[in-house]
C-alpha cells in the first residue's frame, strides 16, 4: 500500500479572479508609470526602476495567495487594499478638496495625462474588486482551511 500526499483543495472561483484582478491592477499602475514618460515632466529612471521593483515584489506577493495562507490574503489587503488604494486616491481627493474641476482638467488635459487617469481609474476598480473578492464565504472558508 502506497500513501499519497493529499489532493490539495484548488482555490475557489472568488479567489482565482481576485488573484487576476490583482494582476490586473499591478499592471494598470505599471502601465501608468509607463505613460507617465510622456508628460512634460516624466519620471526618472530610477523612479521608475523602484516603482517596478515594488511591482515585483507585489506580484509574487499576489501569487502567493495561490497558496491558500491567510497571511498572505492579509499582506495583500493591508499593502494593495490599504496603503496602495491610500496612495491612488490621496492626490485626486486633496485636489478636489482644494477645489480642483473635473470638467476643467477633461478640458485642459492632454492625451497622456487623459490615459494615466483612465489607467489609475482600471487600476483603482480592480483593487476595490479584488478585495471583496477575496473575502467572499467561499474564499474565506478555503483560506481558513
Amino acid at each position: 500500500m502506497t500513501l499519497t500526499a493529499p489532493r490539495a483543495v484548488p482555490a475557489p472561483e472568488s479567489v482565482r479572479l481576485s488573484v487576476l484582478l490583482w494582476l490586473t491592477a499591478i499592471a494598470a499602475g505599471a502601465a501608468e508609470a509607463l505613460v507617465y514618460l510622456l508628460l512634460p515632466e516624466p519620471p526618472t529612471f530610477p523612479q521608475l526602476g523602484a516603482r517596478f521593483a515594488i511591482y515585483a515584489v507585489l506580484t509574487a506577493l499576489v501569487l502567493s495567495l495561490r497558496t491558500g495562507r491567510n497571511a498572505a490574503r492579509w499582506a495583500v489587503a493591508v499593502l494593495l487594499g490599504g496603503v496602495g488604494t491610500a496612495s491612488l486616491v490621496i492626490e485626486p481627493v486633496s485636489w478636489l478638496l482644494d477645489g480642483g474641476s473635473p470638467a476643467a482638467f477633461l478640458a485642459g488635459a492632454d492625451v497622456p495625462t487623459l490615459l494615466g487617469a483612465g489607467l489609475r481609474v482600471v487600476h483603482v476598480v480592480a483593487v476595490l474588486t479584488a478585495l471583496v473578492l477575496m473575502f467572499r464565504p467561499a474564499a474565506n472558508a478555503w483560506f481558513r482551511r
